[in-house]
């Protein structure tokens, strides 16, 4: 609310105030009304001069005088670096002229130690093609590395060393039924941008829950945004918060110049925690269905405008078979359409991304309702979900 400010008189002694400092920072030409100080000649006075005051010396900070945030961040550092490693990977270049083939350094990236058993968890991109892994540890000590297993969708790789346990340091986990992530909450990162190893950034989680389009060719879900700077080379690297526990693997960033522009993206400690123990029994990361034969570049729905998942074929003995779901038939006039997939439960499907994503975080045994469209209806199936490879 506006208010009229009304002007008000200046009482006397402001007016002898304002008098006396005319008087004060006119010194240096004094008016002819204002008579001369007894004693002082009548000559115009010199140029006031102030005195400067003697310049102290600031004392420095003790090497202890850390603000509570700082001392946090170099104990997180000095505690976990050593989990962290330098991936290097070759491949192999083939020199036609020379008539030879030359192994070369490929790219890098980073890690982190999972156990004491030598299993090292980096991104599945920073292994992609690689003719020959190495792991360089912060003791600088370097060790061949064998692929154990990936999972091009999580973009997830499982590497293994040999080394003595007592050189490993395995990364802390979270209790994830405990600890629930929070916008706002401080993250740190680890890794080897550009080949600078165990570098360290810190930043917030930006956001939750996001969606990237990771190598796999499906979106990973749930990832966790972060504006700690990442750049090339940090990917595979751990993102920790503030007691030095996983958050996530730093995965991708979102820039147009290839560097970091604050939107940094980090696959959840969740998905980690799940897919890397498949990964280190059985060799791949173990994935759900109901026995059904499908297109995952799905060539026939883009070509008909069709939406959701087309069925088709359905394997025998299959939950998908017992539930009545029907694959594509022929028949003397052609291919008549069966089942197409629009729903799991309460998520639509709308292309093989959705089908994915809706069984992602299921495990073998859980009980589904699938939505499918059978020529003008929709009809609802109730089936298992089983192991498949």
């Amino acid at each position: 609310m506006l208010r009229a400010m009304a002007a008000r008189p200046l009482p006397t002694s402001s007016l002898v105030a304002i008098g006396l400092l005319f008087v004060t920072i006119s010194g240096c030409k004094r008016p002819a009304w204002v008579s001369p100080a007894p004693g002082a000649p009548g000559a115009p006075s010199a140029p006031l001069t102030v005195p400067l005051a003697s310049a102290e010396p600031i004392a420095p900070l003790s090497s202890a005088a850390f603000i509570e945030d700082e001392r946090n961040t170099i104990t997180v550092f000095r505690e976990t670096a050593p989990s962290a490693v330098f991936v290097t990977q070759k491949q192999v270049v083939v020199d036609y002229w020379a008539g030879q083939a030359v192994e070369v350094p490929a790219g890098s990236g980073s890690g982190f130690v999972w156990d004491d058993q030598g299993h090292i968890v980096t991104n599945f991109h920073v292994v992609q093609n690689a003719r020959s892994l190495t792991v360089t540890l912060q003791d600088q000590s370097t060790h061949e590395a064998s692929v154990r297993g990936v999972d091009p969708r999580k973009d997830i790789a499982v590497l293994k060393i040999e080394v003595p346990k007592d050189k490993l340091l395995p990364i802390r986990q979270r209790d994830l039924k405990k600890l629930r992530l929070e916008v706002g909450q401080k993250a740190i990162a680890i890794g080897n941008p550009f080949g600078l190893d165990h570098t360290l950034t810190v930043g917030v989680i930006s956001a939750l829950g996001r969606s990237v389009d990771g190598v796999g060719g499906v979106a990973i879900r749930d990832m966790v945004q972060t504006d700690a700077a990442i750049n090339p080379g940090n990917s595979g690297g751990p993102l920790l918060d503030s007691g030095g526990r996983l958050i996530g693997m730093n995965t991708a960033i979102f820039s147009k110049s290839g560097v970091s522009a604050g939107v940094g993206f980090a696959v959840p400690a969740s998905t980690i925690q799940r897919v890397v123990p498949q990964i280190i029994r059985t060799g791949h990361a173990e994935q759900v269905g109901i026995g059904i034969r499908i297109d995952v570049e799905q060539r026939v729905e883009r070509r008909g405008g069709i939406r959701g998942v087309i069925v088709l074929g359905v394997q025998p003995g299959s939950p998908a078979e017992k539930a009545g779901m029907k694959g594509l038939e022929s028949t003397a006039r052609g291919i008549v359409l069966g089942d197409v997939i629009v729903g799991v439960d309460q998520h639509p499907v709308d292309d093989y991304d959705d089908l994915y994503s809706a069984f992602d975080s299921r495990q073998a045994g859980d009980r589904v309702k699938i939505k499918v469209r059978r020529g003008d209806q929709i009809v609802e199936l109730e089936t298992e979900l089983i192991a498949i490879q």
